[in-house]
């Protein structure tokens, strides 16, 4: 019996992990005859390639993606990020031709079709706000929420000590790095004290309300939470409940 080469990589698989494009964006492409291994035309789903094995993508596929859109919502209160539960609505609800930011530079038109697979890219708390990404485009996504992702996330956290006197320095240490959550070291955070309520937290993962369940353990309560970066791209101006495009000269 024919044992499989270690070597080899689902070409799906192999596209993604080359940025090119998500592995269903990489399937459906593949059963239109719109990607080459080695310059020859592979359209059977499941194939597979080695590492050294040179795959490019044709012209309509880089068409297609050209038109994906990348979309910056300002977040409210009340809104959760992905699929509606609970009776809340999805933050995709926002994402509508009256609420588009009227100083959106963008020179895309907004079209109802750019609504089909559009996911959060990361996910916000119903009760946090702030800058929220919405896409089409797997590579976007996985930049942002892969595994091996490095991008940093800032948010403005105000708190209230729940102790007497004031946050002891050891313990903002502590939020920097030393807090274990589920059984797992967090990575190293930067949290630093903005003024005497309201702290800066950068983190480079995103575990269920990470930050407020970080506060708990140090004696402090998070009265309020809005992300203002993700990247090097910045909430900025972008108004509560307001939408706008990423732009071509932004990069995350």
């Amino acid at each position: 019996m024919n044992t499989p080469d270690p070597a080899l990589l689902r070409l799906s698989k192999r596209m993604s992990e080359l940025g090119l494009c998500s592995r269903r964006e990489a399937d459906a492409w593949i059963e239109k005859g719109w990607v080459r291994v080695d310059g020859k035309v592979v359209s059977e789903l499941g194939s597979k390639v080695f590492p050294e094995q040179k795959i490019t993508i044709e012209r309509q596929a880089q068409a297609q993606q050209s038109k994906l859109v990348t979309i910056l919502i300002n977040k409210p209160v009340g809104y959760v990020s992905g699929q509606a539960e609970d009776g809340y609505q999805p933050a995709i609800a926002l994402v509508k031709p009256e609420s588009r930011w009227e100083q959106d530079s963008a020179e895309e038109q907004f079209h109802p079709t750019q609504l089909r697979s559009l996911v959060p890219a990361g996910r916000l708390d119903i009760d946090s706000v702030g800058l929220l990404i919405l896409t089409q485009d797997g590579r976007v996504a996985k930049h942002l929420i892969g595994q091996d992702t490095v991008i940093e996330k800032e948010y403005l956290v105000r708190v209230q000590y729940t102790k007497p006197g004031t946050l002891p320095d050891w313990e903002l240490k502590r939020l920097n790095h030393g807090l274990t959550l589920d059984g797992k070291k967090l990575l190293p955070a930067k949290v630093r004290w903005m003024n005497e309520d309201q702290l800066s937290f950068v983190l480079r993962e995103g575990k269920k309300r990470q930050i407020r369940r970080m506060c708990e353990m140090v004696g402090l309560k998070v009265v309020g939470l809005k992300r203002v970066r993700i990247g090097k791209v910045k909430l900025g101006d972008l108004p509560t409940g307001k939408w706008r495009y990423l732009r071509p000269d932004e990069q995350f």
